[in-house]
């Protein structure tokens, strides 16, 4: 069965602290599995970058080090002690140093991390972000694996053996995937499973066999891959065949996929999805309230909206108002590295959240129509996250706000109650108008002009949903877009992809704003 994206693996999540999710939620979740596979607690760590990656010139700023600090030093990304991961190590007595080198690599986003245990253990392991918090563990000591933290993982390090893995088998469970690689005289065989290892396979393992290491690796993302059924539908077409003749809106698409896709209970992933909601909605009260946090650009003004509006300034009672309002105070609560849901990434995580809230209050829709809007905003993140993915440093800002407009759409046009048809009209609609979207951070920051660029996301989300369920027709439908995006992208200067060598970045003030902020001492 092929492997699928999940809404809440990959599209609507992670729940985290930090300014990227490419940045700080991945490399989080990569160190946090590196500490797994060390399999002691760690002494030293020196983590590198390759000096043509992406990563390498602002691995501080977007916060890499942030999340790799945390994860290395057995901290969750929401604990409040990730601002200050420098002073943890200290007291933990744990070194991380950073370094740029040159090494072959995959992906833009690549990091080599090199730790050593308190026992003296070692290992270097090769991993890459893949956009919005997903990885891949592509190396283990030379060894080429594909872990993406969605399951138990079970390491055998043993010497080349043609009739050792047969007899592993015999212990293990059935419903395993596994896969064996061979380095010089040795090799690794990499088991996954859905469920924990049992101490009595683990025993086994250990008594029967002359293994020279056997490691047992925990998932990180929060639904546990292994437990899927056959999906009603694969593809935008067959979706709305199937919404047709089962009269389904997108809401209760999105939810089918999900359920799936994940093998849990409609009612433990509506839970799922309220908590989400909950999230998203405190950190809105969060920004609205004022965060601190020197290391930024852009401080509150989420609360200038209101004020404006008092005032007479602005316009008077408007949706419009608390759309801005709200995608800026979910903005700033991500710079001020408070708890934020990336939908479907971090530097995009204003979008989504800021105009349903906006809409949902203006309607006065109950808890079940916001939660339905966010399973359709996240089917359309499920067939964008199989096309291009959400890598801006592979795709530019078009597969971040771009699609976080177009997962927008489909949800504002199911709070509106629009049919399947029209929300994903919506978001074919919305998506068109991203297409071609630069990513120039100034400074080095998520922030400018990513603030801007996400409430100009939020207000195409609203006009594509209004003009969608009034019947306006979307002419290009939303597969084809998809795929339109990624052609786009090839055609992309590099230099316009999250480099900050390009766009708004490279200009004198930016320049200088960079200069001024590295000059402080935070």
């Amino acid at each position: 069965m092929k492997k699928l994206p999940g809404i809440f693996n990959v599209v609507i999540g992670p729940v985290m602290r930090g300014s990227s999710s490419s940045h700080t939620a991945a490399s989080w979740r990569i160190a946090k599995t590196c500490l797994d596979i060390l399999n002691e607690p760690l002494k030293k760590a020196i983590i590198d970058f390759d000096k043509d990656g992406a990563w390498a010139p602002n691995f501080r700023e977007q916060g890499t080090a942030m999340g790799i600090d945390g994860g290395l030093l057995g901290l969750e990304i929401s604990d409040s002690r990730m601002k200050n991961t420098e002073l943890v190590a200290k007291e933990m007595g744990i070194t991380i140093d950073y370094e740029i080198n040159s090494f072959p690599t995959k992906h833009a986003n690549t990091v080599r991390l090199s730790l050593e245990g308190i026992r003296g253990n070692k290992v270097q392991v090769v991993a890459a972000s893949l956009g919005g918090g997903s990885f891949e563990i592509q190396q283990i000591n030379g060894f080429e694996v594909a872990i993406y933290g969605d399951y138990f993982e079970l390491l055998i390090f043993c010497k080349k053996d043609e009739f050792i893995l047969d007899e592993i088998k015999s212990i293990l469970p059935e419903s395993i995937v596994l896969s064996q690689t061979n380095n010089s005289n040795s090799e690794l065989i990499n088991v996954k499973l859905s469920k924990q290892f049992s101490v009595d396979v683990l025993n086994q393992l250990k008594r029967n066999f002359d293994l020279d290491e056997i490691t047992v690796v925990k998932p990180v993302v929060p639904v546990i891959s292994g437990n899927e059924s056959e999906m009603p539908f694969s593809t935008v077409l067959s979706l709305l065949k199937y919404a047709e003749k089962e009269n389904l809106d997108l809401g209760e698409l999105g939810l089918i996929y999900e359920k799936s896709q994940s093998g849990l209970s409609e009612a433990e992933l509506l839970d799922k999805m309220k908590m989400i909601v909950k999230i998203i909605e405190k950190s809105i009260k969060t920004g609205l309230q004022g965060t601190e946090y020197k290391d930024r650009i852009l401080h509150q003004q989420s609360h200038l909206i209101k004020e404006a509006e008092k005032s007479k300034k602005i316009l008077q009672d408007s949706v419009v108002n608390n759309i801005v309002a709200n995608v800026t105070a979910i903005m700033e609560s991500k710079s001020g590295m408070e708890v934020i849901v990336a939908n479907p990434t971090a530097g995009s995580c204003g979008t989504v959240g800021g105009v349903l809230k906006a809409v949902a209050d203006d309607l006065k829709s109950t808890s079940e129509e916001i939660v339905n809007a966010y399973f359709a905003a996240g089917i359309v993140g499920v067939f964008f996250a199989q096309g291009p993915g959400f890598s801006a440093e592979e795709h530019g800002c078009q597969v971040e706000c771009g699609a976080a407009s177009g997962m927008a759409a489909a949800g504002l046009s199911q709070l509106l109650g629009g049919s399947a048809k029209q929300s994903i009209n919506a978001a074919s609609m919305a998506i068109q108008n991203m297409i071609g979207l630069v990513c120039d951070p100034v400074a080095d920051r998520v922030e400018v002009p990513c603030l801007g660029k996400n409430v100009s996301a939020a207000m195409n989300a609203l006009s594509s949903a209004t003009m969608a369920c009034s019947g306006f027709d979307e002419v290009i439908p939303l597969d084809q877009v998809i795929q339109t995006v990624s052609r786009v992208s090839k055609q992309m200067p590099t230099c316009v992809k999250c480099t900050g060598k390009g766009g708004l970045a490279i200009t004198p003030s930016s320049i200088q704003l960079k200069k001024d902020l590295k000059g402080k001492n935070f």
